[in-house]
């Protein structure tokens, strides 16, 4: 690889595992709880065809920061009008609703969901360099989701569950430090064996799964990674309200083409409860450690790994109480209040790994079947363990630094009669940082770093129609 593309790569920090979310930013398109209206039946299935338009300003798509080290940033933070055009379409197995059985009637042999959705995007700048605005507006693309999943013989003592998802991402670098395309593939698949004897006090799962993202540019081609998961997890209930939790897992990462990036092991394992103290409270608590365990490219190579603790904690609130038993069987008309905080690490492509402390406060509220809710915020520490001088091709940045990242979104949608809805959104992240990167062989009187801290803000209006 040229010594240009090595140089680029390092300079990009993404983490592998919200690729997907970061394809897919509306509230209503994560959740299909929040997607799909009453459908169409069409014999055995349901069809839930939609689309979606948004209309609004986004501040800072790049993630770029103010300014550079030399007070002359080449790009800097570029506002613009953004479009977004959201067709989808979903089909599934008849719901419980639909198939109008008595309580006893024995559950079908299988359970099938699948669906399609592609977003496209436009910009209007209109701050920003000239510079700036030009590459904002080269980024209008096409980005999408197929995914599909198929469950066998559910509800039964032995099941399997079969699942796969295509997708195409157009976004920005996470930490701002890149003004070039993002556009990748992610590809998913997994599979999971189920058992729950008995009266299904309790289950465990076996599971694998495969994980791959592909840039579709050249110059990004050594970020291009693969992953593969072994997972095992489970629950046992010893109280009717409450039950005992484990999730244990081991990854296999790979980059066929690498630069300055690293292969690893990481490795997971946590246990917990999560139950039911009242109708009204729910209570997640999990905790365990956490290794990563990198692979250097040579004998002499400085690596650093992460090996602590890992966990999360989360009190609910059930604005609703839950009439049922399970606490994670809480469907959208459960309005709800969270707040937790988790410790996890994640492969970063600015040197090994990060260190991700979150706390966090979300609230859920549909009221009266026309208006939905959702607010989330959170304030996260990013500990990184700094960069060896040996990574090759990378800025060494030899002390370790942390960032801290706010967040915050707010969506709305009232919906006007059963297949329609008006929402907006508004959404807002700072990552503080006073760390700065420049290229390896960069420095001298002519360098400029690039400044990781920056801060956007984003709000749309928007109409949906749904079925």
């Amino acid at each position: 690889m040229k010594l240009r593309e090595t140089i680029a790569a390092a300079v990009i920090t993404l983490t592998l595992s919200p690729a997907l979310a970061l394809a897919q930013d509306q509230p209503w398109l994560k959740d299909r709880r929040y997607t799909e209206g009453i459908g169409i039946r069409a014999g055995d299935l349901e069809l839930h065809p939609g689309i979606a338009a948004e209309f609004g300003y986004d501040s800072n798509f790049f993630r770029r920061a103010e300014e550079d080290s030399a007070g002359a940033n080449d790009i800097g933070p570029v506002g613009s009008l953004r479009l977004r055009i959201t067709p989808s379409f979903s089909l599934s197995t008849l719901s419980q609703q639909r198939l109008e059985v008595t309580p006893d009637a024995p559950p079908p042999d299988v359970e099938f969901r699948g669906g399609i959705s592609a977003t496209y995007d436009e910009f209007f700048p209109v701050s920003g360099t000239e510079t700036g605005q030009e590459r904002l507006s080269a980024q209008r693309n096409v980005g999408g989701l197929l995914d599909a999943s198929l469950t066998i013989l559910p509800r039964r003592p032995w099941s399997a569950i079969l699942d796969a998802s295509l997708g195409r991402t157009i976004a920005s670098s996470d930490l701002g430090i890149s003004n070039q395309s993002f556009r990748r593939i992610h590809a998913d698949a997994g599979a999971e064996l189920v058992w729950t004897p008995g009266g299904g006090l309790f289950d465990w799962r076996l599971g694998y799964r495969f994980l791959g993202t592909f840039f579709e540019v050249d110059e990004y081609e050594g970020l291009t990674n693969l992953q593969h998961v072994v997972r095992t997890r489970g629950r046992w209930r010893f109280l009717p309200r409450t039950a005992l939790i484990y999730d244990a897992s081991l990854g296999f990462v790979d980059y066929p083409n690498p630069s300055s990036q690293h292969s690893s092991h990481p490795l997971r394992a946590q246990i917990g409860i999560n139950g039911l103290v009242t109708s009204s409270f729910g209570l997640l608590a999990m905790a365990g450690w956490g290794a990563s365990f990198y692979t250097p490219e040579s004998d002499t190579a400085v690596v650093h790994d992460f090996d602590s603790v890992i966990g999360q904690l989360e009190l609910k609130w059930f604005l609703t109480p839950n009439p049922g038993t399970d606490p994670a069987a809480a469907t959208l008309a459960l309005s709800s209040l969270s707040a937790g905080f988790t410790r996890d690490f994640h492969d970063s492509f600015l040197g090994t790994y990060y260190e991700r402390d979150r706390g966090y406060l979300k609230l859920t509220y549909f009221f009266g079947g026309r208006f939905l809710l959702i607010a989330d915020g959170g304030v996260a520490a990013h500990v990184y363990p700094g960069i060896p001088a040996e990574s090759g091709g990378l800025p060494a940045l030899e002390a370790p630094w942390t960032d801290v990242r706010i967040d915050a979104s707010l969506f709305g949608e009232y919906r006007i009669g059963d297949s329609l809805g008006i929402n907006s959104t508004l959404r807002y992240g700072n990552n503080i940082s006073s760390t700065a990167v420049a290229p390896l062989g960069a420095a001298g009187a002519g360098a400029v770093e690039n400044y990781l801290g920056w801060q956007q803000f984003e709000a749309y209006l928007g109409v949906r129609w749904f079925m």
